[in-house]
């Protein structure tokens, strides 16, 4: 999909604000409620926006340990790859999962609310699933940035 400099600047107050009111959206990138709850819902039904959620604080809510997983593969074969996806998509404590080029196969982001509860989701979990050949862990000491948005400044049609 092609975004021109209105659907971005939508996309930019919904990252700054997903509480705001379309009509608020609407007056603040020069549109009429109309028109500008119409993107939205283009946006929405293209995919560009996947849905509406609140940005927590892991440490805040007892999640103080971030774990970062590198895990290799036994094979590169579509089913073990799908498989491992899947079943990955499946523990809650892995909140990222990126396929990567070089040593490993995955990348994956793990939340836990300590190093007992980390071991648990790496050491039985992980490790067991099928296809899994390799693991290395490392553990963020302090996370210095987070943010669940999208650098717009990126896209074409922000310039």
């Amino acid at each position: 999909m092609s975004l021109d400099k209105t659907d971005v600047r939508i996309l930019a107050e919904l990252q700054r604000d997903g509480r705001q009111s379309v009509v608020e959206i609407a007056e603040r990138v020069g549109l009429t409620h109309t028109p500008c709850l119409r993107r939205i819902r283009h946006l929405e039904d293209a995919g560009v926006i996947r849905g509406y959620t609140a940005i927590l604080d892991p440490a805040a809510v007892g999640l103080r340990v971030t774990a970062f997983v590198q895990v290799k593969l036994e094979r590169h074969a579509d089913e073990t790859m799908n498989r491992f996806m899947t079943a990955v998509e499946a523990i809650e404590e892995v909140v990222s999962c990126h396929v990567t080029t070089g040593n490993y196969d995955f990348l994956l982001t793990v939340l836990a609310a300590d190093l007992e509860s980390l071991g648990n989701v790496v050491l039985k979990r992980l490790v067991a699933l099928a296809g899994v050949r390799d693991m290395q862990s490392s553990i963020a000491l302090r996370t210095v940035k987070r943010v669940g948005k999208v650098p717009l400044e990126q896209v074409a049609a922000f310039r």
